[in-house]
């Protein structure tokens, strides 16, 4: 039971770091990222559609990139939506057929402003962690009170989910790392 409790945690985790990991990429370096534009919401007749279900995004240069969406109706749709991303900076353009989008250099200033975005979104996702593993040691604190298992396993489970949840804490602040020298790299 304990060990359920225990790769449960671990699971949801794993899939905490890994959004963190997602939201990082959403992120604008001083060069051009296909994931940039992935979650970029499109009104697609009617709905919001993510513009990575609408189109192909591949880099052309160091800071351009080229969008061709499988249905060329949704050109003028897909390039109203990313002229509407705040913080993007973008110029998209529109030759009929493709979309060319070519992304200004980065200023100091710019570069300091997504850093604290960046930090921010680390901070979220190290509480979601934190989140899962007060749910672990509830979840373990009803076996306990349940007669399920005894006091020694309970406390053995609890520092084990503590050194559970430093790992993955520890694999955020490695992203963000990662992330920052990107971001402050000129």
């Amino acid at each position: 039971m304990i060990q359920q409790v225990l790769n449960e945690a671990k699971d949801k985790m794993e899939k905490a770091v890994e959004a963190a990991k997602d939201d990082f990429g959403t992120i604008r370096t001083g060069r051009a990222n296909p994931t940039m534009f992935q979650k970029i919401m499109v009104d697609y007749y009617g709905s919001g559609t993510p513009l990575g279900n609408l189109a192909s995004i591949q880099v052309l240069e160091a800071r351009s990139l080229a969008i061709t969406p499988y249905d060329k109706t949704a050109l003028l749709a897909i390039e109203t939506a990313i002229r509407a991303v705040p913080n993007l900076g973008a110029e998209p353009n529109n030759d009929g057929t493709v979309i060319r989008v070519t992304l200004p250099d980065l200023t100091e200033d710019r570069r300091k402003e997504y850093v604290k975005l960046a930090k921010s979104k680390a901070e979220d996702h190290r509480v979601a962690i934190r989140n899962i593993r007060r749910k672990g040691n509830d979840d373990l604190a009803a076996l306990k009170k349940d007669g399920a298992a005894g006091e020694d396993e309970i406390a053995r489970g609890e520092k084990e989910l503590d050194a559970i949840t430093k790992t993955h804490v520890d694999a955020i602040d490695s992203a963000l790392k990662h992330k920052e020298a990107e971001l402050l790299e000129v």
